[in-house]
C-alpha cells in the first residue's frame, strides 16, 4: 500500500490524472469529484473527472461541470483516458461494481489507484487509501486529505470550496444527520471562508424543481405511498409507466424516499422504481436501524446504515412483496 509520503511525491510533478466516482453520481460523488478536479488542475495536472453514466442536472452549475465526461456517452475516449492516466482517484466509492463498465477499465489500467470513501467493506484494489466510514460525506475526506494530508488548504479556492461544501451539504441531509459533528460544521465554515455561498448553493440544488417533479412528488405522496404501522415502515412504489408519465429525469426522484421518511413514527423508509433493465430500492432509516444489512442481505446492495441502496432483477411486484416479506425478520428492531 502506498504511504502519504510516495503520494505526495507523485503529485509534486504534473501527471495525467482520471478522477471517476460511482454511477448516478450524487451530491456527494460530483462535489468530491469537482472539488478535486479544481485542486488538482491548480497545480498544473492534466485532471479529467469521468462519470459512469449521467447525473442530476441541478448540478450543472458547479466549477467544471463543463469538463465532465459521461462514459456511456464517450466511452472511447474514457476508455482511453484511463489507459493513459498515471494516477486514477476513485472517489465514494470501494468497489469496481459501482462504476459499471467502467470497473473493467480501471481495473486493468497501470495507474496508481486513490480510493477516498467513506462507505463500509471497500474492495481490495486500490495503491492508497484515505477511508473513514465515519465521516459524513467523501468531500469531507477530500478537505481533510488537502488540508491535513498535502498541507495545501490556500489552495482551497472558491470553486474547490463550492463543490466541497455541495458534497457536504446533501450527504449530510442539510447537517441533520448524526455524523454531522462540530469538526463538520468547522469545515464548512472554512469552506464559507473560501468563497462558497452557501444560501445559493442551497437553491441551486434544493429550490429548481421542474412542474414535473413537482407533480410527481404529488403523485408518489397522494397515490403511491403505503404505510404498515406494524412495523413502523413506509414505502413508495412507482411504475416505469408512472415514471414515463411524469416525463421523469436522472435526479427527479432524488429525496423522495425521505418523504416517507419523515411520518411519525416511521422507522425505515423504502422507495422502490421500476427502471428499464431492473427494480432499483433506496433505503432510509432511523436510529440504529440497519437499512444497509436488508440491502446488503437480500437486494444486490448495501450504503450506510441508515441510507442504503439496492436492486433487484425480478418484477416490480415480487419485490415490493419480497420487502414485505422479510419486515418479520427485523421487527424487534423496528418496533422497539
Amino acid at each position: 500500500m502506498l504511504d502519504i509520503t510516495a503520494l505526495k511525491a507523485l503529485l509534486a510533478q504534473p501527471k495525467r490524472i482520471v478522477i471517476t466516482t460511482h454511477h448516478k453520481p450524487d451530491g456527494d460523488a460530483i462535489g468530491s469529484s469537482l472539488g478535486l478536479y479544481n485542486y488538482l488542475i491548480q497545480h498544473g495536472h492534466h485532471a479529467k473527472v469521468i462519470t459512469p453514466t449521467d447525473y442530476p442536472q441541478f448540478f450543472d452549475w458547479m466549477p467544471g461541470n463543463e469538463q465532465v465526461i459521461i462514459y456511456t456517452e464517450h466511452i472511447a475516449q474514457s476508455n482511453q483516458l484511463v489507459a493513459e492516466a498515471e494516477l486514477i482517484f476513485c472517489l465514494d466509492f470501494n468497489a469496481l461494481s459501482r462504476i459499471n463498465e467502467l470497473g473493467a477499465e480501471v481495473e486493468k489500467s497501470t495507474a496508481v489507484k486513490i480510493m477516498i470513501d467513506h462507505h463500509l467493506e471497500p474492495q481490495d484494489f486500490d495503491d492508497y487509501r484515505y477511508w473513514n466510514i465515519n465521516a459524513c460525506a467523501t468531500a469531507q475526506l477530500i478537505y481533510e486529505f488537502i488540508v491535513n494530508e498535502l498541507h495545501d488548504k490556500a489552495l482551497i479556492n472558491k470553486d474547490v470550496a463550492s463543490c466541497l461544501y455541495t458534497g457536504i451539504m446533501t450527504d449530510s441531509g442539510s447537517f441533520r444527520f448524526p455524523n454531522t459533528t462540530s469538526a463538520v460544521h468547522r469545515i464548512v465554515a472554512d469552506l464559507i471562508d473560501a468563497g462558497a455561498v452557501n444560501w445559493h448553493i442551497h437553491e441551486l440544488v434544493y429550490n429548481s424543481a421542474t412542474e414535473a417533479r413537482l407533480r410527481f412528488l404529488g403523485h408518489c405522496l397522494a397515490d403511491k405511498l403505503e404505510v404498515l404501522p406494524e412495523y413502523n415502515t413506509a414505502l413508495i412504489t412507482v411504475t416505469q409507466a408512472e415514471l414515463e408519465r411524469y416525463h421523469i429525469i436522472t435526479g427527479d426522484t432524488e429525496g423522495i424516499v425521505n418523504y416517507a421518511l419523515s411520518i411519525i413514527g416511521i422507522k425505515l423508509a423504502a422507495f422502490i422504481v421500476e427502471r428499464k433493465d431492473r427494480v432499483k430500492l433506496s433505503l432510509r432509516s432511523k436510529g440504529d436501524f440497519p437499512a444497509n444489512d436488508i440491502c446488503k442481505k437480500y437486494f444486490n446492495g448495501g450504503g450506510h446504515r441508515n441510507a442504503a441502496g439496492g436492486h433487484s432483477d425480478e418484477s416490480l411486484e415480487q419485490v415490493i412483496a419480497q420487502f414485505k416479506s422479510i419486515l418479520p425478520n427485523y421487527k424487534t428492531l423496528l418496533i422497539q
